[in-house]
């Protein structure tokens, strides 16, 4: 089909992927947490989104290019991890909302539009060098070299791809986003939660900011 092969493989190899936490998970938790399901799940639209942006650039060699490119590596690397750990001390410093006794808290300063979310989540995706590094070496492993299709074979592992993480993705939005109502009564839980989230935040943009090709 379109000189894929062996998709049985990728269908498993990206559920895995999908189920091990990483900055994508990291960024719909903390999100979930601070404004709720609808949150999350606005947040898991904007990361799929940003695959989508990485799919077509794989299927298109512009992801080669640019893996290629040790300046653009590092200025993607950089950006990525400075809009992380942003996000991270937004978290870690925001002021609890003044009506304690309703168990109201405010996460990350005022509430994100929908907009906002999703293009937050759009660009934690997109400046992520490790997901371009990703599609370029794991995609290729399930085309046929010599196929007269590959930009289609790409287009359509880029697409299996992208649905399943938004199923899991809107799956973890789903489960953070209950257990945060099931707390949202208390502020004090709600204040760690949002101090756990950005930590996670900040020390992902460490992480990133140090991460060699």
């Amino acid at each position: 089909m379109f000189g894929i092969t062996h998709f049985e493989f990728f269908v498993v190899a990206v559920f895995l992927l999908n189920v091990t936490p990483g900055p994508d998970t990291a960024y719909i938790v903390g999100r979930s947490v601070a404004q709720g399901r609808g949150a999350g799940l606005m947040s898991a639209l904007g990361i799929s989104a940003g695959c989508c942006v990485h799919s077509l650039a794989c299927a298109f060699g512009l992801t080669a290019l640019l893996a290629a490119s040790a300046t653009a590596f590092t200025v993607i690397k950089f950006v990525g991890a400075i809009y992380l750990m942003y996000l991270g001390v937004r978290l870690l410093f925001a002021k609890p909302a003044a009506n304690q006794a309703a168990g109201e808290a405010r996460a990350a300063g005022a509430p994100k539009s929908l907009r906002q979310l999703f293009l937050q989540g759009f660009w934690t995706n997109v400046l992520n060098p490790k997901v371009v590094l990703f599609f370029v070496s794991f995609f290729p492993q399930f085309v046929t070299t010599g196929s007269d299709h590959k930009a289609l074979a790409f287009l359509t592992l880029g697409a299996v791809f992208v649905v399943m993480s938004m199923l899991w993705n809107s799956f973890v939005a789903w489960i953070a986003g209950s257990v945060t109502r099931r707390f949202s009564g208390q502020p004090s839980v709600k204040k760690w939660l949002d101090r756990s989230v950005g930590s996670a935040f900040v020390g992902l943009g460490l992480k990133l900011a140090t991460a060699s090709r």
